[in-house]
């Protein structure tokens, strides 16, 4: 029994190095998150046709790993169909995947194919599935918390499917501890501090603190990077409006100010 451990152990070990040997035939085909800093380290962007994981501590920060991981697909994918497959408890802890909210962040529902898996296992078999379709754009498969059966060997088999059909998998893990992976990269994603960008806005725009701590082709790093709904792609803050959206009117200065106060003093009351 030892010496047939042995031996699989030094296959699966063989079969990885020649993955990461693959990796460079993938590296031209990259989708540019929009981040300079990023990109830069990415050497362009996120690669195609590959496993990437984003972790988050714990389900207060699924949100903001949830939206991150939208963002990325609505890169990776722009036109083409998103498969996200779900845990079965993942839905129950987090709730249902919002239609509006990911159309405001610029995703397009109609292009979205949500499944949702009773257990890990088939979880993993339905993406691999979908991984294993030339026309799908990208699958998400989220998963929550620890679990056994996100060993090396699912990893790899995930890998593979993506390089065959040359379709990105995103690997959404949520209350999880990073283990080895053949992934291509993996970040930790928290929300980023998102002030309102004016006195009369409810919220700011949606900021992500993400951390990059595994990248098999360049060095680590974290930024706080802001998502742009209508140009859907990431970007380095901005800073702060200091003057008002849009300019008073020169021709009727005190009627545009009237105007504004008797809005003020609606919504006050």
């Amino acid at each position: 029994m030892t010496s047939a451990r042995t031996s699989a152990l030094a296959t699966l070990r063989g079969t990885i190095e020649r993955i990461e040997m693959q990796g460079g035939a993938h590296a031209l085909q990259r989708a540019a998150l929009g981040h300079a800093e990023a990109d830069a380290v990415l050497q362009g962007g996120l690669a195609k046709g590959a496993v990437h994981e984003v972790f988050c501590e714990g389900g207060r920060q699924s949100a903001a790993a949830t939206g991150f991981v939208a963002g990325l697909a609505a890169r990776l994918a722009p036109r083409r169909p998103l498969v996200w497959v779900r845990q079965d408890f993942s839905e129950r802890e987090t709730g249902a995947l919002s239609m509006s909210g990911l159309a405001e962040l610029g995703l397009d529902p109609r292009r979205l194919v949500t499944v949702r898996a009773p257990d890990v296992e088939n979880a993993l078999r339905t993406a691999a599935d979908a991984l294993a379709c030339d026309a799908v754009g990208a699958v998400v498969l989220e998963v929550w918390g620890e679990t056994r059966q996100l060993d090396l060997v699912a990893s790899r088999k995930l890998t593979l499917a993506a390089q065959d059909a040359d379709v990105t998998g995103l690997l959404l893990r949520i209350a999880a501890t990073p283990i080895p992976s053949t992934a291509e990269t993996r970040w930790v994603v928290r929300a980023g501090p998102s002030p309102p960008a004016s006195s009369w806005q409810g919220w700011g725009a949606p900021l992500f603190d993400a951390e990059l701590v595994r990248n098999r082709h360049g060095p680590l790093g974290r930024w706080i990077m802001e998502w742009k709904c209508d140009e859907c792609l990431f970007s380095e803050p901005r800073a702060a409006d200091s003057q008002p959206v849009a300019a008073t009117p020169a021709h009727r200065p005190h009627q545009a100010r009237t105007r504004l106060q008797d809005v003020f003093k609606r919504s006050a009351g």
